[in-house]
């Protein structure tokens, strides 16, 4: 309803999804992180999971909704159920950043903070499908617990890999050497490690600035 600004708002929210692809595939390309893989490789799976299900299922979409496709679980509500369960779990539990002297981290406090944003927003998400009678209201939250449930079965499958050293296996064959995977990010910040860098050599600069002009 363009005269609804709820509505309007609820389109865009709409997006998200499509949006956080857009995230993974920038930070994967520009970060190299094995993380980062491992969560979209997650998010995928969880994909797959709804697939399966909506045709496992079989349920209808709201008769208000003439669109096509079913509608139990929704998939918009499990995607973003699961990114943002995801994201808190690792923020919580397995990202342990360390302070440097160009930046101080997010403090535990500070990452319980951005877990809650992460869920908060997920959940405006999963509202809306039901505010556009996209899906009935136990449509959104099967796709939320469909969401949720796989995003810690996954860090839980995780978590394994890296005790078990499957990560560190990974991370030594020849295609993840060929395309300088990494794993700096459990115990880095993203982008304070490429800061630290220039800082450390735009300081090295200034310091032989002078030596070179008098030659």
């Amino acid at each position: 309803n363009p005269a609804d600004r709820v509505s309007y708002l609820c389109a865009w929210l709409a997006l998200v999804p499509q949006g956080l692809c857009v995230v993974y595939a920038t930070l994967i390309w520009s970060s190299r992180e094995i993380e980062i893989c491992l969560m979209f490789a997650g998010q995928m799976a969880c994909e797959a999971l709804n697939w399966v299900l909506k045709r496992y299922i079989k349920e209808e979409r709201p008769r208000e909704m003439h669109g096509k496709g079913y509608g139990m679980p929704s998939s918009h509500a499990q995607f973003v159920s699961f990114f943002s369960i995801t994201l808190a779990l690792f923020l919580l539990f397995r990202h342990v950043p360390h302070p440097t002297d160009t930046h101080t981290p997010f403090s535990f406090t500070g990452r319980v903070l951005l877990s809650l944003l992460a869920i908060a927003c997920a959940g405006a998400v999963a509202a809306s499908r039901i505010y556009l009678t996209y899906h009935t209201p136990k449509q959104v939250i099967v796709g939320c617990g469909a969401g949720a449930g796989f995003a810690i079965a996954w860090f839980i499958f995780t978590t394994y890999l890296r005790r078990a050293g499957w990560i560190e296996w990974a991370l030594e064959t020849s295609i993840s050497r060929m395309l300088r995977v990494r794993d700096l990010v459990i115990q880095e910040d993203l982008v304070d490690s490429g800061w630290a860098r220039w800082e450390e050599r735009r300081k090295r600069q200034m310091l032989q600035g002078p030596g070179k002009k008098s030659r």
